[in-house]
């Protein structure tokens, strides 16, 4: 696995990560299992977050088994406020069963008045500083899904890394990525996959991998093959060929930008509709030819896209701005055609 380092923290990561959102959908056996492949395949990047339901839960059961020290792990917080990421680093330590964590990452900062809470007096930097000083964090980092709040945060000196998305329908991050390699920040690519749209999963990998500024991707994994396959970007490093290019982009381009990441920030919603999965069926529907299938998965939901009752809540969520109310709408036109 090609290692590179991680800006200035000088940790040397693997090219290939191990993202830690869908092992929710795992046992705890299955979650060991998949760190044991990992770790042979040559990841050694976790990344997770409190936000993650049972992530850190999963990770820090199969971290103790499989030992704490083959891995460097990254988790992240949405507190803005002292108090507040306090109680949240002291549940992180808790459920990750570690007395340390390698990369304490502010989460999904993307608002200027969010950065600026977060470095404030009272604010939740000031508290992280405070546990680097006495090695519990060894560096700090931050997550935006806005390219100018990430170059706001390089000025400011305090990072060691940012996090944002990646992959060849989203390209816009690639001048903060140079900018931040240039002020030695380690880079990590989140939505490498775009959230699984991507089919051409081991492609896209190394679409991000061409990139030099880049210094790890995390893509989701929550089986055994596709902890082999997402390695095999990094272990077999190459770049793409001219008709691997055009296979990708050919269906990067299908995607525009309404497609949903399954990042998951919509939920809950407030009538209990899985909305990612809505849009996961859709797609199959829409672009892979499974018509039939993704309509009969579409109907054995108990809760539907036909339930919306047009709240609004999970849009003010969504990260990326998506008109979610309409495009579930799509999904009902689509998928809940009469037989």
């Amino acid at each position: 696995m090609e290692k590179r380092i991680l800006g200035r923290t000088n940790f040397e990561v693997s090219a290939i990560g191990f993202g830690g959102i869908p092992i929710q959908r795992v046992d705890e056996e299955m979650a060991y299992q998949l760190l044991v492949e990992a770790h042979k395949q040559g990841i050694n990047f976790i990344d997770t977050a409190r936000g993650y339901k049972e992530s850190e839960e999963l990770l820090g059961s199969a971290l103790e088994r499989i030992g704490r020290d083959k891995f460097i792990l990254a988790t992240k917080s949405m507190a803005r406020t002292y108090h507040a990421v306090v109680e949240e680093l002291e549940t992180s330590l808790k459920n990750l069963r570690t007395d340390y964590i390698d990369l304490f990452q502010f989460h999904n900062v993307s608002k200027e008045e969010d950065l600026e809470t977060v470095m404030g007096e009272d604010g939740a930097l000031k508290a992280i500083k405070e546990y680097k000083a006495r090695g519990i964090v060894k560096e700090i980092g931050i997550t935006s899904h806005s390219v100018d709040l990430l170059h706001m945060a390089i000025d400011t000196g305090e990072f060691s890394t940012i996090q944002y998305p990646y992959n060849p329908v989203e390209n816009q991050g690639e001048p903060v990525f140079k900018k931040a390699r240039e002020n030695n920040l380690g880079v990590i690519v989140m939505k490498p996959l775009a959230g699984g749209a991507i089919s051409k999963g081991e492609l896209s990998l190394r679409y991000i991998m061409e990139n030099k500024d880049v210094t790890v991707a995390i893509p989701g994994m929550d089986s055994v093959q596709q902890v082999i396959e997402n390695a095999r970007a990094g272990n077999e490093m190459r770049p793409l060929t001219d008709e691997e290019r055009t296979t990708l982009m050919k269906e990067a381009n299908t995607l525009g930008q309404e497609f949903c990441r399954r990042c998951g920030y919509c939920a809950p919603c407030t009538v209990g509709i899985d909305i990612p999965t809505q849009f996961i069926l859709e797609g199959y529907y829409s672009r892979y030819n499974l018509q039939e299938w993704a309509v009969n998965r579409y109907k054995g939901l108990e809760i539907k896209a036909s339930d919306c009752i047009e709240c609004g809540i999970c849009e003010t969520r969504c990260p990326y701005s998506l008109p979610i109310i309409k495009m579930l709408k799509k999904v009902e036109l689509n998928l809940g055609v009469e037989a």
